[in-house]
């Protein structure tokens, strides 16, 4: 065994801490880590190579020629648990350290519960002890009216391949956050779960191909091996958020087929993977993601198209993306107002064929379910030839200022809501999580890169006999002088900015080195993680 390391535990989290790292546990981790962590590397090496050549060479992505042989033929993932074969609605973006929320959630009439060590989640050394023991003492049993075997399933959602855990180092380096999650999650938990017949469960994310996936059946059938499992106890759901994916939707659930419980569609992380990948040409300049990108636009319409013919081929449920709407608790008018629209939106995803979705809001919940128990209104056409042009054609449309705004404050409130140590936050009515601030920070990124010109309120009509409307162009300085706007207004309008104006003008600085850089980054939650600036800001008063 190669000699690990682990940080101190945090002022008041030593229970917590001697509960959770425990000799044999530490042990476990480090075992994954030794034979796993040459593979991660790889897989990421991989991925830098691939932005390269997809930048210098130009070309796009297409269908593998060399797999056809595993979408031509007949085959299906292994048979779902009972607990599986009716999972409508999930509760998302619930970071187990918000206890409250997570016990809540657990009480509620969900199908399942995202328990989120990714996404809603900010992985400070303290947050990571917390979330992890609090998931511990639920599947333990110890949590009053909370029983694994009835309340809505524990779908766990570790980090990343991006992410680094900095607090345990084996042989010297970093462990991967995403062995570091998932071997303490099954080692605690596995065995319990499995002998109430709820899990253990996943969500994986941000896999960019089947090597990846690849990679995951190794990790799940060491484990299963080594923690006496028998084989395919863990089923995992892969969100296919990422543009590569998408052309190996059927080689991802190949190489899993055995652990498989389906696949999930997102349409921010998606979105925002295409400016990732072909940020730099100009044809894939996206427009305003709140005035044209919805599922209504081809490319997304395509996308969920393939991901639904993909799962119902091979016999596993596909679940659409999280509805963010939150609903306020003293209007009842808008609270109807807010339900409607997510029942007008996700019925369109229903009618394309998804078996699920998730939502935020607790009291979601219902409203969903009754959704999803409604006659379909069609069944969707299996075997509908989707070619690559469908799934890289970027919706017509323009940038618009408001859209521009926008994206300026989720960057910003979003880096400071990692500054406190939390994941996701509250705008105008919508949770916000490290989902929106990608596509959020993506598109300025783009939009000052190609000088995108917004659009006027001015009608076409009137363009057309004024031969001198002005035209804004998107610069650093026009970015940068709404990051002051927007500063002020936080300061004028709410007392906690006010109060703590040093982190969110530190959250302004940050999120301004990020879009004005000269090479785009990969992952936002990647750099904040890793900056000095974060945790130094964290432990600000």
């Amino acid at each position: 065994m190669g000699l690990f390391e682990i940080s101190a535990p945090p002022k008041g989290l030593e229970l917590q801490y001697k509960e959770l790292f425990t000799t044999e546990a530490l042990n476990f981790v480090a075992e994954l880590v030794l034979k796993f962590e040459s593979e991660v590397e790889q897989i990421l090496r991989d991925r830098q190579i691939k932005k390269i050549q997809l930048d210098k060479e130009c070309v796009l992505p297409s269908f593998l020629e060399e797999t056809k042989h595993i979408r031509d033929s007949d085959w299906r993932v292994a048979p779902l648990p009972e607990r599986l074969l009716c999972r409508h609605v999930d509760i998302g973006d619930i970071s187990p350290t918000n206890q409250e929320l997570f016990h809540k959630a657990l009480r509620s009439k969900a199908s399942g519960v995202q328990v989120d060590f990714d996404d809603g989640h900010c992985p400070t050394w303290n947050n990571q002890i917390i979330g992890l023991y609090n998931v511990q003492q639920v599947v333990a049993g110890k949590i009053p009216d909370i029983d694994i075997a009835t309340s809505p399933l524990l779908m766990l959602r570790p980090r990343a391949w991006n992410m680094m855990e900095s607090n345990m180092m084996v042989n010297g380096k970093q462990v991967p956050g995403a062995l570091f999650d998932f071997g303490l999650l099954m080692y605690h938990n596995a065995a319990s779960l499995h002998r109430h017949k709820s899990g253990p469960f996943f969500y994986l994310s941000k896999l960019e191909n089947h090597i990846e996936a690849r990679l995951w059946e190794e990790i799940l059938t060491f484990t299963e091996k080594q923690l006496k499992l028998p084989r395919g106890t863990a089923k995992v759901c892969v969100l296919i958020e990422n543009i590569l994916a998408a052309f190996e939707t059927h080689e991802i659930l190949y190489e899993l087929r055995d652990h498989s419980l389906g696949l999930n569609c997102g349409v921010f992380d998606y979105s925002a993977s295409i400016i990732q990948k072909f940020g730099k040409w100009k044809g894939f300049v996206l427009p305003d993601r709140q005035k044209y990108v919805s599922m209504n636009e081809h490319f997304l319409q395509q996308y969920l198209a393939l991901v639904v013919q993909t799962c119902h081929q091979r016999a596993c449920p596909v679940t659409a993306g999280m509805a963010a709407g939150v609903l306020p608790s003293n209007n009842k008018q808008k609270s109807q107002e807010i339900i409607e629209n997510v029942l007008k939106s996700k019925r369109t995803e229903v009618v394309a064929g998804v078996d699920g979705f998730l939502v935020y809001d607790l009291g979601l919940v219902e409203p969903a379910l009754q959704l999803l128990q409604e006659p379909r209104e069609c069944v969707p056409k299996l075997n509908n030839q989707i070619t690559s042009s469908d799934l890289l054609r970027i919706p017509q449309g323009g940038d618009t200022m408001e859209g521009l705004k926008h994206n300026i404050a989720v960057t910003i409130l979003f880096i400071y809501a990692w500054f406190q140590g939390e994941g996701h936050f509250v705008y105008k009515g919508n949770v916000e999580d490290s989902a929106t601030a990608e596509i959020s920070r993506s598109q300025i990124w783009q939009w000052i890169r190609h000088q995108v010109p917004l659009e006027t309120s001015t009608s076409t009509a009137a363009m057309a006999t004024t031969e001198s409307t002005p035209v804004t162009i998107v610069t650093v300085k026009l970015v940068k002088t709404l990051i002051e706007a927007f500063l002020l207004d936080c300061h004028n309008s709410d007392v906690m900015y006010k109060q703590d104006s040093r982190r969110l003008e530190a959250a302004a600085r940050v999120m301004e080195n990020i879009v004005t850089s000269r090479e785009f980054l990969n992952f936002i939650t990647t750099y904040l993680y890793e900056s000095n600036i974060v945790k130094y800001m964290q432990k600000m008063e």
